[in-house]
């Protein structure tokens, strides 16, 4: 069943990379008491992704912050390893939090999850973005397939 306006986001984990290295990020910690925008892309360097999707929220983070937004949280079913190159590759800095959903495990809990296997890429997230509001989800965004416009950090801006 995929997640919708007024549900609560999920149990679950990601992982991310701090300096002390590897440290596991909950779903309760991410979204409890706070303003959260999540997105979701298929992959880590990937075109879109790497060209639009993430620079958005980059270049637009201190907007979204100063509109509420607590935490810019990028998602996508890559290792942690992979999702901090890409970060570090992408200057986020401390502006988007990059989260590792690994196995999938949280896409699919929000049955946001992308059957690519036929670009060789298996089993990832939709792209979407998502913003929480103490754990509720209160805007959901699911761009249909091959798009990029609902879930860009300037669409979430006029959501604000």
């Amino acid at each position: 069943m995929t997640i919708k306006v007024g549900d609560k986001m999920p149990e679950g984990t990601f992982k991310t990379m701090t300096a002390e290295g590897v440290s596991e990020v909950t779903a309760e910690s991410l979204f409890a008491g706070k303003k959260v925008l999540l997105f979701s892309v298929p992959g880590a360097f990937t075109p879109t992704c790497s060209q639009k999707h993430l620079p958005g929220y980059v270049a637009n983070a201190a907007a979204l912050n100063a509109k509420g937004i607590d935490t810019i949280a990028c998602m996508a079913v890559n290792d942690v390893f992979v999702m901090n190159a890409w970060g570090q590759s992408a200057n986020v800095a401390d502006k988007v939090l990059m989260l590792a959903d690994g196995n999938g495990d949280y896409v699919k809990s929000l049955g946001l999850e992308l059957d690519a296997r036929g670009f060789g890429m298996g089993v990832r997230g939709q792209r979407f973005s998502i913003i929480v509001d103490n754990g509720v989800v209160t805007q959901l965004n699911i761009e249909p397939a091959g798009k990029f416009e609902i879930s860009s950090a300037e669409c979430a801006l006029g959501q604000l």
